[in-house]
């Protein structure tokens, strides 16, 4: 039997998306907490929260325990990006009010692990704003997950040429070019004199470089999730991710696809029926 060129890339998506599971909860030790299970009107997630983040996972398992979200919505969704929940004033509002608020009372300093990065179906922790909130302090009052984008190879490759090549040309610039006109000197009359400062500039602008702060070398695990599963890669750093879904991703795609009104929540609500341990 012949298989669907679409049906063969969702076989494999799905393949991928076992074995990156499989592999992170090798890598993780999930034995410390629950399953947890996110039931919505419009299916069921099965998700799995991380020992190396305790302070968020403890507090969310504690809310879920509480019954803390049962029943508010989904009132964030954006295609592509996330779907946010958990809001106390998303309960029961009516049609069009503006939800979504957050608390201070909640706040979590990060715990940032470049491990747990914003793949499909990452469950993190929204926050304020840097200009009020430079700690980047987690509302853990609510959480997230993630949709996501599809990245090809090249654009990943790209995104970290955007970062490094400025360094590299710095160093250059600073290392490089004092000694462009003696090596232009010596190439015309001393070859062996040429090669051997040439060699000693760009041994200097090598070192430098690998050694350099601030350059962006994705992890081969998260490459491979950016380009198969998808996810925001510009959120990387910036918001602690504490869990993962590891079933159920087609209801994320289910709530993505949901049209919004101008404050992107969904015009026919998606509800969080109840988060419960498994």
């Amino acid at each position: 039997m012949l298989i669907s060129k679409t049906k063969y890339c969702d076989m494999k998506k799905s393949l991928i998306f076992t074995l990156m599971l499989t592999f992170s909860l090798f890598v993780n030790g999930q034995t410390q907490y629950p399953v947890i299970v996110i039931e919505t009107n419009f299916g069921t997630m099965k998700a799995i929260l991380y020992d190396d983040t305790p302070n968020h996972s403890a507090h969310f398992l504690k809310l879920v325990k509480q019954g803390y979200f049962n029943g508010t919505l989904f009132h964030r969704v954006v295609k592509e990006f996330m779907i946010q929940g958990g809001a106390q004033d998303s309960r029961n509002a009516p049609a069009g009010a503006q939800i979504g608020g957050g608390r201070t009372d909640m706040d979590i300093l990060p715990e940032f692990r470049p491990h747990h990065f914003h793949k499909k179906g990452a469950i993190a922790a929204p926050r304020r704003g840097d200009d009020e909130n430079p700690q980047k302090r987690s509302d853990a009052s609510q959480f997230y997950v993630v949709h996501g984008k599809i990245y090809s190879p090249g654009r990943l490759d790209s995104m970290e040429m955007a970062v490094n090549v400025p360094i590299k040309n710095r160093i250059i610039r600073d290392h490089y070019l004092p000694h462009k006109d003696e090596l232009a000197r010596l190439k015309s009359v001393d070859a062996s004199a040429f090669n051997a400062l040439l060699d000693s500039v760009l041994h200097v602008v090598d070192s430098l470089y690998e050694a350099a702060p601030g350059k962006l070398t994705l992890p081969a695990e998260m490459k491979e999730a950016y380009s198969t599963i998808g996810g925001a890669h510009h959120l990387d750093g910036e918001y602690t991710v504490f869990g993962e879904v590891i079933e159920g991703l087609d209801v994320i795609d289910k709530i993505a696809a949901l049209p919004v009104d101008a404050n992107s929540r969904p015009r026919s609500d998606a509800k969080i029926v109840k988060i419960y341990v498994e």
